[in-house]
């Protein structure tokens, strides 16, 4: 019988999850700093919440690399990992108010304050396009053209 070592899988799983979101265009913070700085600037920022839970980050990722390839898309693009940077997550979620923690979920701010949200109950159990249908109209009312 073939033994796994389950954190070694995990450990592929997890950088997997982050190469993906990664070469989509997003940029990874990993620390409450970095989240700090980023949402300090002027402008729109999409956060995606990535997850390795389930089926829902199979759909949100996916989501999250096609909804950009848009007319109007956020400034930036940024990501962190929850269950992984969990002081990154924690700091991200304190600017989502009034939305509770949820993974994978997308966030949209303008300068540091949080707009909207697509929740994990809007992205588990459904397409990515429609998750993309979501994410892009919140780009139409909320962001500049490209």
């Amino acid at each position: 019988m073939m033994s796994i070592d389950f954190n070694m899988f995990m450990n592929d799983v997890v950088q997997q999850a982050r190469k993906e979101i990664v070469a989509a265009g997003y940029t990874e913070l990993t620390t409450a700093e970095e989240v700090e700085d980023c949402l300090a600037k002027e402008g729109t920022t999409l956060v995606m919440v990535n997850s390795v839970c389930g089926c829902a980050g199979g759909i949100a990722r996916p989501a999250a690399a096609n909804a950009i390839h848009f007319d109007k898309r956020p400034d930036q693009l940024v990501t962190v990992f929850a269950g992984q940077d969990k002081d990154a997550t924690a700091k991200a979620r304190s600017y989502f108010e009034g939305y509770p923690p949820s993974s994978p979920s997308f966030a949209l701010l303008k300068d540091g304050k949080i707009l909207t949200m697509v929740e994990r109950h809007e992205i588990e159990g459904h397409d990515p396009m429609s998750v993309v249908s979501k994410l892009q109209q919140a780009f139409d009312e909320y962001c500049e053209e490209v």
